[in-house]
C-alpha cells in the first residue's frame, strides 16, 4: 500500500471525536434524537469575531484560519476566526495546566486527554444548542445519535467521521513501511511475513552501509508519550487480528483477552531482540521524541519501520519535495506466517472517546456551534477537502471530481498546504466521511480519479512490478465488526479500566526496551519475568470490562 504525498497531505485514515458546545451558560437537557429545524444560517450575525482553538493531537503551525483561503471563505460566510495553537511539550501537563488555573481557550481537541477535560467538567453539554442551531450536524450525525449521548444523558462529544457509506482506503492505515529502493534493488520481491521483511532490510543495509554520507538504519520505531502504541500494536496485526486497543477478540465466542502477555507479543519484540542483535534496530529510537523520529525518517536513511501514515505526514512531506522516489517508502500489511489473512483495515466504525469540545470560559458558544455547523453543509464539507472547482479541483461530463497533475502538484507543496487550509481543515473538526449524496468520495485520496493521478514514477513502476492497480489492492478486506474497535470505549478517570491501561503501559515502558535490548540467550528469562509482573495486574477486571463493550454494542448500545 501506498504513502503517496497526497494522502497524508489531505487527511489521515484513523477516526476522532469532536466536541462542540451549549449556550453561555451550561445549559443541559437530556440527549434527544435529531428533529427538523429550520437552518439559522440566513439569519445568523456576521459581526467578525476571533475564537481560541488549541489541538492537542497532533502538532502544527500556530496559525489564524482567516489568513488561509479555506478559513477566510468560512469567516466570510459567518463572521468568525479561530486563533489557532499546536501542542508543544507534554499533553497531559499543558492540560493540566490549563485546568488548574482556569486559562481555558475557547475551544479545545484533548485527544487522549479527553477524560481529563470531562472530569474537570471543562466542557459543556451540547443538547439545546444542537436542538436550537445545528440542523447540519443533527443530519449529518443522525444514524449515530443514540451512541453519542454520555451518562448523564448529555452529548458531550461529536466524533469526527460521521460515515455516509464505507469508501475502500486507498493508502494504508498500519503497515510495515519499507523504502522503495530497497524493493528495486532485488528485483520488486513479494512481502507477506516479518522474516522476509527483515531479510529484505538485512541485505540491503549489508550492501550499503551508508546513504548519502550517514549511516544506513534498518529499523525504526517510535515510543515517544502516548505514540507508545506505535510499538505495541504491531504485533496483534502480525497474527491477522485488527487493532482493538488492549485486548483481541475472538470472532467465534466474542470473547475478548488482552494482548499484553501473548505469545504474538512476545515472538514481536524476540524479532526486534534479533533485530537488535544483528544491528538492524536503531537504539536511539526507543528513547527518541516524535520530532527526532521524524527527522530520521525525513533524512533517507531509514529502511523500514511500523507506522500509521497520519503519523508519519512531515516526514513524507519532506522525502517527495526531496524528489528521490527510491528514498520514499511504501507499506505492506505483514504477517508472522502466510496464509493468515491481515486486518489492517479498519471496518466501518464510529469512535466515541476522541473529539472537539467547547470549553465553561467559552466567550459565545452558540456561535461557535453555528460555525461547526456551518462547516458540515455537503457544499462547505467539499470546499474544506477538495478546494475550490477550477482551482483545486475539476469536474468531468459525468460529475466526477478529479484533479489535474498540475492542481496535484501545487497541493503537494506543505507551504500550499498551509497557506490554502488544506492542512488546518482537513482532521481535528467536524467533519463526514464516505461518499457525498452525488457518489463523489469526500476526501480525495479515496477517489480513484485523483489516487491513480498522484502516482509517481517510482510508483508506478511498483504498482506495474506488483500487478496491482492501487496499494491497497494487497490487503485484506476488513471482517465485520459491530463492536469494533474495544479501545473507543469511553472509561471514567479513576476506573479500574483505565488504571489498568496506565499500570500496563508504565510496566511495558519499562521492560519492553529491555527485552529489545538484551542478550538473545537472556529473552526468554526475561519473558517470565515480564509475564510473571503482568499478571499482577487486574487482568480479569479489564476483560470483563472488554468483554461486557462488546455485548452490549453488539446488542446495539454506546459504549
Amino acid at each position: 500500500m501506498k504513502i503517496s504525498q497526497l494522502s497524508y497531505v489531505l487527511l489521515s485514515v484513523s477516526l476522532v471525536l469532536l466536541l462542540a458546545g451549549c449556550s453561555g451558560a451550561n445549559s443541559g437537557g437530556k440527549s434527544s434524537a435529531p428533529s427538523a429545524s429550520a437552518d439559522p444560517a440566513a439569519g445568523e450575525k456576521k459581526t467578525p469575531v476571533t475564537f481560541t482553538y488549541f489541538n492537542a493531537a497532533v502538532a502544527g503551525k500556530d496559525a489564524n484560519t482567516n489568513e488561509t483561503v479555506l478559513g477566510k471563505l468560512l469567516e466570510d460566510q459567518t463572521g468568525v476566526n479561530f486563533k489557532m495553537e499546536y501542542l508543544v511539550g507534554d499533553l497531559n501537563t499543558k492540560l493540566g495546566v490549563m485546568i488548574a488555573g482556569g486559562d481555558l481557550p475557547d475551544v479545545v481537541v484533548p485527544d487522549s486527554g479527553i477524560d481529563k477535560m470531562l472530569d474537570a467538567k471543562a466542557f459543556i453539554p451540547l443538547n439545546d444548542l444542537l436542538d436550537q442551531y445545528a440542523p447540519n450536524l443533527k443530519k449529518l450525525y443522525g444514524p449515530y445519535w443514540d451512541q453519542m449521548a454520555s451518562e448523564d444523558g448529555n452529548i458531550y462529544v461529536i466524533p469526527f467521521a460521521a460515515s455516509n457509506g464505507f469508501v475502500p482506503d486507498m493508502y494504508q492505515p498500519g503497515a510495515f513501511y519499507i523504502q522503495q529502493g530497497v524493493l528495486k534493488e532485488f528485483g520488486y520481491p513479494k512481502i507477506q511475513t516479518l522474516d522476509e521483511y527483515f531479510d529484505l532490510i538485512k541485505k540491503y543495509k549489508e550492501k550499503y552501509p551508508q546513504i548519502d554520507g550517514g549511516d544506513t538504519i534498518g529499523f525504526e520505531t517510535l515510543t515517544d508519550d502516548w505514540r507508545f502504541f506505535t510499538l505495541t500494536n504491531p504485533a496483534p496485526n502480525l497474527n491477522g487480528l485488527p487493532n482493538e486497543g488492549e485486548v483481541f477478540v475472538d470472532m467465534e465466542t466474542k470473547k475478548a483477552a488482552v494482548t499484553g502477555d501473548k505469545d504474538f507479543m512476545k515472538r514481536w519484540l524476540q524479532k526486534l531482540n534479533e533485530a537488535n542483535s544483528e544491528g538492524l534496530l536503531d537504539k536511539e529510537s526507543l528513547v527518541a521524541k516524535y520530532d527526532q523520529y521524524i527527522a530520521k525518517l525525513s533524512s533517507g536513511r531509514v529502511l523500514g519501520f511500523f507506522d500509521y501514515g497520519w503519523q508519519i505526514v512531515p516526514a513524507v512531506q519532506n522525502l517527495v519535495q526531496a524528489g528521490n522516489d527510491d528514498r520514499n517508502f511504501i507499506g505492506f500489511p505483514l504477517v508472522f506466517e502466510k496464509g493468515t489473512k491481515d486486518q489492517y483495515l479498519d471496518p466501518p466504525t464510529f469512535v466515541t472517546n476522541r473529539g472537539i469540545g467547547i470549553t465553561t470560559r467559552a466567550k459565545d458558544p452558540a456561535r461557535i456551534i453555528q460555525y461547526f455547523d456551518n462547516m458540515v453543509k455537503e457544499e462547505n464539507q467539499k470546499l474544506l477537502f477538495w478546494g475550490e472547482q477550477g482551482k483545486t479541483y475539476e469536474v468531468d461530463d459525468k460529475g466526477r471530481f478529479y484533479r489535474t497533475e498540475e492542481q496535484i502538484a501545487q497541493i503537494q507543496n506543505p507551504e500550499f498546504q498551509q497557506s490554502y487550509g488544506f492542512s488546518y481543515f482537513s482532521y481535528y473538526w467536524p467533519m463526514g466521511a464516505g461518499l457525498f449524496e452525488d457518489g463523489n468520495a469526500y476526501f480525495p485520496d479515496r477517489q480513484p480519479e485523483v489516487v491513480e493521478k498522484s502516482y509517481t514514477e517510482g510508483d508506478k513502476r511498483i504498482l506495474e512490478a506488483y500487478g496491482l492497480k492501487v496499494f491497497t489492492d494487497v490487503y485484506s478486506p476488513p471482517d465485520e465488526r459491530k463492536w469494533y474497535p474495544v479501545w473507543s470505549a469511553n472509561k471514567q478517570q479513576g476506573s479500574k479500566e483505565q488504571l489498568f491501561e496506565q499500570k500496563k503501559m508504565d510496566l511495558q515502558r519499562k521492560w519492553f526496551p529491555k527485552l529489545i535490548l538484551a542478550a538473545p540467550d537472556k529473552f526468554d528469562a526475561m519473558w517470565g519475568d515480564y509475564v510473571a509482573d503482568f499478571n499482577k495486574l487486574d487482568v480479569k477486571a479489564y476483560e470483563d470490562w472488554a468483554n461486557s463493550v462488546v455485548q452490549d454494542r453488539l446488542a446495539g448500545k454506546k459504549r
